[in-house]
This record gives C-alpha cells, sequence and structure tokens, in this order.
C-alpha cells in the first residue's frame, strides 16, 4: 500500500494569507484563510503595501491554525509547495521566505507553484482529471484558455490582449460607484436587472481564442458618463446586467469553439470569477447539451487559497520537480 503524501500549501500572492495541508492532491486536511477584504475596502483595491504587512503578520497564525485543524505533525509532511508567482512582489516575498525558512528547518523539499496552475487544481477536489482538457482562468489578473494533455502540461491558446475579464468588473463596478470587492456586486446586480443596452463583443480574428475587454469597459463608463451629463440615471441593475452578458457571451463562446475544436474530454474553469453566478450559469447553459463535462470548483476554491496551490505542488511532487534555495517571488512568472 503506497504511503499517503501530504503536502503544505502556502499561497500570499495577492491580499489573502492562505496555509493548506492536501492528502495525496485530491483530498483538503485543512484550509486555513485570513482575507483583509476590509482592510483594503476603503481604498477601493488592494494596496499592495498593506498587503505584505498583513501578510507578515498572518502567516505563522495561519501556519498554525492548519496544523491544528489538520490535527497531524511536521513528521507527516511531505513538501512544502508555495505561490512564486505572478502577484504583488512584496506580498509573494513573505510566501516565497516563509516556505524557504520552514523547509530548511524541518529539511523538506520546495516546491515553487504557478498561481493559476493552483486555480486549475483547484477542479482536482472535485472529480478527476481527464485528458486533454481545457481550462478557462478568469480573475483579475488573467483571462486565459489554457489546452492540458497531461498533469502539469500548460499549453497557453488564447489570452487577453488587455484588461483581464475581472479587472473590467472591478472598474465597471467603481464607476457605478459600488464598494470594493466590484466584481460580486456586479454579479448580484446583474442578477435583479435586464439587458436593456447592447454594449459590444470583443471576439476579435475569425479563428483567434484571445479576449478583450478595454473596449467593453470604455463603452460601460462612456455610457454612464453621458448619461450623467444629460441629467439622466441609468438604471444600475439594468447596467450590471447588460455588462455581465457581454462578458459571459464572449467567455463561453469562444471556450465552446475552443473545446470543440481541440476535442478535449473536460473543460474545468478557474479564478476568482469562476464564482460569479451569471457566468456559471452560462457556461453549464452552453456545455449542458454537449458530451463535454464541465467542471466548476465550489465557491470556497474559486478564490485564492492555499488547498489548490497544494494540490499542484502534488502533481509537482509526484514529476520529480523540486525548487533550490535560490527560490525568489516572480511577479510576472509565465506557466511553461
Amino acid at each position: 500500500m503506497n504511503k499517503d503524501v501530504y503536502i503544505l500549501g502556502i499561497e500570499t500572492s495577492c491580499d489573502e494569507t492562505a496555509v493548506a495541508i492536501v492528502k495525496n492532491g485530491t483530498e483538503i486536511v485543512s484550509n486555513t484563510v485570513a482575507s483583509q477584504i476590509d482592510s483594503h475596502k476603503r481604498f477601493g483595491g488592494v494596496v499592495p503595501e498593506i498587503a505584505s504587512r498583513h501578510h507578515v503578520e498572518q502567516i505563522t497564525v495561519v501556519i498554525e491554525e492548519a496544523f491544528q485543524k489538520a490535527k497531524i505533525l511536521w513528521d507527516d509532511i511531505e513538501a512544502i509547495a508555495v505561490t512564486e508567482g505572478p502577484g504583488l512582489v512584496g506580498a509573494l516575498l513573505i510566501g516565497v521566505n516563509a516556505a524557504k525558512g520552514l523547509a530548511f528547518a524541518k529539511q523538506k523539499p520546495l516546491i515553487g507553484v504557478h498561481h493559476i496552475a493552483g486555480h486549475i487544481y483547484a477542479n482536482r477536489f472535485e472529480r478527476e482529471f481527464e485528458f486533454p482538457l481545457l481550462a478557462l482562468i478568469v480573475s483579475g489578473g488573467h483571462t486565459e484558455l489554457v489546452l492540458m494533455d497531461g498533469h502539469g502540461s500548460y499549453d497557453l491558446i488564447g489570452e487577453t490582449r488587455d484588461d483581464a475579464a475581472g479587472e473590467a468588473y472591478d472598474k465597471v463596478a467603481r464607476v457605478l460607484g459600488l464598494p470594493y470587492p466590484g466584481g460580486p456586486q456586479i454579479d448580484q446586480l446583474a442578477s435583479e436587472g435586464n439587458e436593456t443596452i447592447n454594449f459590444p463583443r470583443a471576439w476579435l480574428e475569425e479563428n483567434s481564442y484571445d479576449f478583450s475587454f478595454s473596449g467593453l469597459k470604455s463603452s460601460v463608463v462612456n455610457t454612464i458618463h453621458n448619461a450623467a451629463q444629460r441629467g439622466e440615471t441609468l438604471n444600475k441593475e439594468d447596467v450590471a446586467a447588460s455588462f455581465q452578458a457581454s462578458v459571459v457571451d464572449v467567455l463561453t463562446a469562444k471556450t465552446y469553439k475552443a473545446a470543440e475544436h481541440y476535442n478535449v474530454k473536460q473543460v474545468i474553469v478557474a479564478g476568482g470569477v469562476a464564482a460569479n453566478q451569471g457566468l456559471r450559469a452560462g457556461l453549464e447553459a452552453k456545455f449542458n447539451d454537449t458530451l463535454i463535462p464541465l467542471l466548476i470548483p465550489p465557491l470556497n476554491l474559486c478564490t485564492d487559497n492555499a488547498a489548490m496551490i497544494a494540490a499542484a505542488g502534488f502533481v509537482a511532487y509526484e514529476q520529480g520537480k523540486r525548487s533550490g534555495w535560490d527560490l525568489n517571488a516572480n511577479p510576472s512568472l509565465l506557466m511553461k
């Protein structure tokens, strides 16, 4: 009987201090997160210096809490996985240095993990992967389509050429006067409104799987400003519903087209915007009548967490990948 492999995961790429322990890459033993939303809300977005300070204050506390919940010892941990990028450099450094210090002190292998790979592997807690699969990554900083032929294999076939979908959500929310974080606010309003405004859809070239949301964002902002100049008050629910319909249409159509073209066995959704109810409903409706299974992680695994980092770290560990003591924060890290 094979020995169970426990991986400790650490995630500090933005404003969540997260530590988790995962067994065999598919079972969450503990998953602790210290959120900073209240600290950043008054600024309307994440302030890097404040995020880094909170990580320093929380990291040891969250590590201890993860072990208390898991009820296991350091001797049970096989390796330490940590987000090395992309993300905020100051925030990443806290997690990377904590992981390096622990790996050295406890004599454990160290594994650097790409943040987006983590989001992808959040889906593996729900169901085993079948290859080839297509991953739609949608977050505040990323909108990408990634083709995977096997574990740890990432082929980028489409990406945003300007704003990420989540970034567009936050900017539109700000113009509508909604509190941070804007994405969930837009999603809630959209569910209460009607698509009364025909905002543009950026389809780009015929065979392109790339995305572009800058034009849509500008169209929404201009519509709101022009209405204000005329002394008109737009219905926020209808603006949100019309904006979200445009985003969801493009994301679902391009994902479906790529899934058919590459004849994939699964489509998975990853990233913070995967929690968006409008997007989830749109994708489910699109793939409901197909033979392609659609995997969307539960809401608590859509946003940044360390269980996903440990899950991706387990795959790297099994493949013999290790990081050296020169591991450093890489805010612009590319997927390989």
